[in-house]
């Protein structure tokens, strides 16, 4: 049985709107994953001036060990060098520490796709309970136009 005009666009709509649609939902996952990828270079940035920190945290105790070991086994002045450098190492580590957590602040938590998202479900939920259901209130609709 041949279609009549009415059907055929019916079917083509739904045919563009599932097009669109499928097309939708893939542009949200690229920028999802767009987002994901720049957050992780933010982490890994600020991972790796963590790691640094602890690095010269380490290199600190070190230093502080021997600052202490010269300071009690001879009181000669060369401990105050190794207490300058201890301290130095001290607030170089304190920066890093200071920049990493910065870095961390900055994370910008995918508020493009959650706008993108909830724009999406206040245009496929109704805003009044009901709408979109059809209702007693309604009359069908009846193919020869009464």
């Amino acid at each position: 049985m041949p279609q009549t005009p009415e059907e055929e666009s019916l079917g083509s709509l739904v045919a563009q709107a599932s097009d669109q649609i499928s097309t939708l939902v893939r542009s949200e996952i690229e920028l999802a994953k767009a987002e994901l990828r720049f957050d992780a270079k933010r982490v890994g940035t600020a991972g790796g001036l963590f790691a640094a920190a602890a690095f010269m945290a380490h290199l600190c105790l070190i230093l502080a060990s021997f600052t202490i070991a010269y300071a009690l086994a001879q009181w000669l002045p060369a401990w105050a060098a190794f207490l300058i450098v201890t301290v130095f190492y001290l607030l170089v580590a304190g920066l890093l520490v200071f920049v990493g957590v910065r870095r961390l602040k900055g994370l910008a938590g995918m508020k493009r796709t959650t706008r993108s998202i909830k724009g999406l479900r206040e245009i496929a939920s109704p805003e009044e309970p009901g709408a979109g259901q059809v209702g007693l209130h309604r009359e069908p609709v009846v193919r020869d136009g009464t």
